[in-house]
């Protein structure tokens, strides 16, 4: 699996005959890879069902939530974005920054907050090419923004519960609401969202240079369907314990109004949703967390390890086996430190394409903007940033009283 997903990174030949060759060539490899998770995560799953089905089915109940509120939050993701919310932010900052430092700070902010109420792969997928395209219309090099989307979106993704799927899968057991989630992780959240932005810009600053171009004029983005339907998702995750359905609902209906209305195509939401990735996770997560509930070795070893064992371990479990399956693996059992197992599973996915889902929602992003992303460039910047964030944020949790 990894083979495959490094050879989907690598840019394609410069003349365009053979670009489009290679686009097609990636696509077909991506579109394996797809099938190939969905395959193991449907055998997964009919595995654990056949075996297992009264833990099967208590996994499930744990799982399927975070994959139904991610849905939701990609179809209003969709309708934002066709309506020019992204877009138009992303030209307003590169309009009102007066210099490219300003510009990726600008870009850090809209990244956080996008991520905390729309989820790290609503932001991965659709801030991707905005940023890339504010980068270009400064002139400064594009790499501080392009790999800051992807580090910064799953480095912010501990403010809410919606904000990563992982903290629903975890959260579980806790049935907390969105505000009382919030008011316990926002200061680790934030401190973990700044160091990181201080090492992508640290090691980027080069690309973080003035020249001078004409500036993008304003667009107005349509006030409508869009926004009201980001407002009642962040209210509606922000205000309730249990938010999946509501929001699969809000975003389902104003996909409906978009399809009947012709502003939307089908194969549009098919190519945002990625089902066949979507399914497989799915069914990789529960068939880890069915063997958790038959096998005390995952609970028992988070037991005897402290706040920053219980992160390290869960770290390394996301980029070995996803974040994800990890999640549904480590907290089949109430964890004893779930806060901190949080952060590692949160951030621990920068150091590796195998991390999050949302790698490869980036990758494809990325590239439907025209830019040529490195999973080894990416990587090497996750291999600084993911222990001085996860430090950062630990310490934070541990003078809060926290764990």
């Amino acid at each position: 699996m990894l083979g495959k997903l490094a050879s989907m990174s690598a840019p394609g030949p410069p003349r365009a005959l053979s670009a489009g060759r290679t686009a097609g060539q990636s696509s077909g490899q991506r579109g394996r890879f797809a099938l190939a998770l969905c395959t193991l995560g449907i055998g997964g799953l009919a595995a654990a069902v056949a075996v297992r089905p009264s833990q099967a089915a208590a996994a499930v109940s744990q799982d399927w939530p975070p994959f139904v509120l991610v849905t939701g939050l990609l179809l209003i993701g969709l309708v934002a974005n066709r309506d020019g919310l992204f877009a138009s932010a992303g030209r307003g900052l590169a309009r009102l920054a007066p210099n490219t430092v300003l510009l990726y700070l600008g870009s850090v902010a809209i990244v956080g907050l996008v991520t905390a109420v729309l989820n790290l792969d609503t932001s991965v997928a659709f801030l991707t090419p905005v940023l890339v395209y504010s980068a270009r219309s400064r002139g400064g090099g594009e790499a501080p923004l392009l790999y800051g989307c992807l580090l910064l979106s799953n480095a912010g993704s501990l403010f809410l519960p919606g904000s990563n799927l992982t903290n629903l899968i975890v959260l579980g057991h806790l049935h907390q609401s969105g505000a009382s989630f919030l008011a316990r992780m926002w200061a680790p959240a934030l401190v973990a969202l700044l160091v990181t932005a201080l090492v992508v810009g640290a090691l980027e600053h080069r690309s973080l240079r003035d020249v001078t171009r004409e500036r993008p004029g304003p667009e107005r983005p349509r006030l409508g369907l869009g926004l009201v339907a980001v407002v009642v998702a962040a209210a509606l995750i922000i205000t309730l314990s249990s938010p999946a359905l509501p929001v699969v609902m809000v975003g389902v209906v104003v996909s409906l109004v978009r399809l009947l209305g012709g502003r939307q195509t089908r194969q549009e939401v098919a190519e945002v949703l990625g089902a066949p990735i979507l399914v497989g996770l799915f069914g990789v997560a529960v068939a880890l967390g069915t063997l958790a509930r038959c096998w005390s070795g995952p609970a028992v070893l988070l037991s005897h390890l402290d706040s920053w064992q219980t992160a390290a371990v869960a770290a390394v479990a996301s980029v070995v086996v996803n974040n994800l399956p990890a999640a549904s693996l480590l907290s089949a059992r109430l964890p004893a430190r779930p806060m901190s197992l949080l952060i590692g599973l949160d951030l621990g996915p920068n150091f590796f394409v195998t991390g999050s889902l949302a790698w490869l929602l980036w990758l494809r992003a990325a590239r439907g903007a025209g830019a040529q992303p490195s999973i080894a460039r990416a990587s090497r910047l996750g291999m600084i940033a993911v222990p001085l964030s996860m430090a950062a944020a630990l310490g934070v949790l541990a003078l809060t009283g926290s764990r």
